[in-house]
């Protein structure tokens, strides 16, 4: 089945021919549903901390600053923008000329109103003879406004990332998703020398913009905020690629080679992996707000961080406790709590344990990665939801799973996820050191179980396409998990153009 041209590309690609028989297997028997035990609601695996314990945690996230502990602000940013404009390039693609529905009227009617309108303008005249926005406009010649805008002969911006997009106007000029992001690392991520690290996973094509802008801009931030910045990218690896298969679940060939396709967000924990940190804040490129609107942002980040040192504190002194081997019964049951109360980490076998297994249990639940993740109240946008999910070895623990990871042929099941309370904006922090200073290898740490099949289709036919268990899904599966409510003005994502719109980038 493999031929010597494909174990080139393998090795090329550094995918063994054993990756692709688990895939290829994965295809055949598809990925199990997860067993829940409740949707996660404030109360049952949702904290919502008071005023007394808010300034604690903040408290704490401060005092962590002032060490020597190195912060990451992990920036998932590949990509093109193409979704952000579907419905513009189905305009251009339309057989009118004139703007139709709800969505391109609105477009036109505000199109003032972008942050990226002098730039567009300026573009608009160069491909129509001198002509602006508003003549071509008055001309009837909307789609030559658009073709400027998505195209390459204009501002490209249909084939760029988002990240290199103008979302927000201000007085001194517009500002790109990058750039919202250099400034929110100053204001919740910098260390106590003033060192702000940022990390942007990329694409390949895009890296030299990406470093370009940086070049270009970083060094005015730097001295706004009296910080000193250290921006670095990375790529997927070609190894997290997965091979797509046909309808009958044999490898998909292109003119006779093997078909690959990026594995999807959950690749980048081979990113987060690489990168020499003690704290990592993860959020999603188009997650960002104007400056007037940062408080609620860089409040409940270093919130969120303050949970996550604080429990990592406690859950070090009890590893180093139970290395001394001098802890009592009584200290056990405390240590048992700690780990079912706080970390949400319940297994009903453990009361029948010795003493000594327990110990082996508690070591093992406690030292691994940890992460703490904002939730928002659930306002019907898409995303994941926060579950007390059943793991392989019967504890019950707290998960983000998406719609396609439950069986929603069960009533109960779909019931729950309905009625979820709450979703998962990406908005992580993340502790990936044991209580020794070692790096925990985060590989170890994903459930291969839950992964994700979809149908797609390349020159007309139909493939299965396989993404990894995604990155806040099933890669940090095995994670200790806290979830937190952080108001929902911490969320304001841009799915479409027409979201930058929205009050909250205006």
């Amino acid at each position: 089945m493999i031929t010597p041209q494909d174990k080139e590309l393998l090795a090329k690609k550094g995918i063994s021919e054993e990756q692709i028989a688990d895939q290829l297997a994965s295809f055949e028997k598809g990925f199990p549903f997860l067993k829940l035990s409740a949707a996660a609601s404030v109360g049952n695996g949702i904290l919502a901390p008071d005023a007394e314990a808010q300034k604690k945690y903040l408290d704490a996230w401060e005092a962590y600053t002032q060490t020597d502990k190195t912060v990451v602000k992990f920036v998932p940013a590949s990509g093109a923008a193409s979704r952000m404009f579907k419905n513009l390039f189905e305009f251009l693609g339309a057989d009118y000329d004139v703007p139709q529905t709800a969505f391109e009227k609105t477009f036109f009617e505000k199109i003032e109103k972008f942050a990226f309108y002098a730039d567009l303008n300026e573009a608009c005249r160069k491909n129509n003879d001198g002509k602006d926005i508003p003549a071509l406009i008055a001309a009837g010649n909307f789609k030559a406004v658009v073709a400027a805008l998505l195209e390459a002969a204009g501002l490209n911006y249909g084939a760029l990332p988002k990240g290199l997009l103008k979302f927000h106007k201000y007085e001194d000029g517009s500002r790109t998703p990058l750039e919202e992001h250099l400034v929110e690392g100053a204001l919740y991520a910098s260390n106590k020398n003033g060192k702000v690290n940022v990390h942007f996973t990329v694409s390949p094509e895009h890296r030299a913009l990406f470093q370009a802008l940086v070049e270009a801009k970083a060094s005015a931030y730097a001295k706004r905020y009296g910080v000193e910045y250290n921006i670095s990218f990375s790529e997927q690896k070609p190894s997290t690629d997965t091979v797509a298969a046909d309808m009958e679940n044999k490898p998909f060939r292109d003119n006779g080679k093997l078909l690959f396709r990026p594995g999807g967000h959950g690749a980048l924990i081979e990113n987060l992996n690489d990168l020499d940190a003690d704290i990592i804040f993860i959020k999603n490129i188009d997650n960002v707000v104007p400056d007037k609107l940062k408080g609620d942002t860089v409040l409940y980040k270093k919130l969120i961080a303050g949970v996550l040192v604080a429990l990592q504190q406690k859950a070090y002194a009890y590893l180093n406790l139970l290395d001394s081997g001098k802890y009592t019964h009584d200290q056990l049951m405390e240590i048992l709590q700690f780990l079912q109360k706080n970390l949400y980490c319940k297994n009903p076998d453990v009361k029948d344990l010795e003493d000594a297994e327990l110990v082996i249990y508690m070591k093992k639940k406690l030292n691994r990665p940890m992460r703490v993740c904002g939730m928002v109240k659930n306002v019907g946008e898409p995303g994941g939801g926060p579950f007390l999910a059943y793991n392989s070895d019967g504890t019950i623990s707290l998960q983000i799973l998406e719609s396609s990871q439950i069986d929603m042929n069960d009533p109960e099941k779909k019931e729950m996820f309905e009625k979820g309370t709450h979703f998962n904006p990406v908005d992580l922090v993340c502790a990936v050191k044991d209580y020794k200073g070692n790096k925990f290898d985060l590989v170890k740490y994903v459930d291969k179980a839950t992964g994700f099949i979809s149908y797609k289709s390349k020159n007309g036919k139909d493939l299965k396409a396989l993404e990894l268990p995604g990155l806040w899904n099933g890669a940090m599966s095995d994670w200790s998990t806290v979830f937190v409510e952080v108001p929902l003005t911490t969320f304001n994502p841009v799915k479409t153009v027409n979201d930058l719109l929205r009050e909250q980038h205006q």
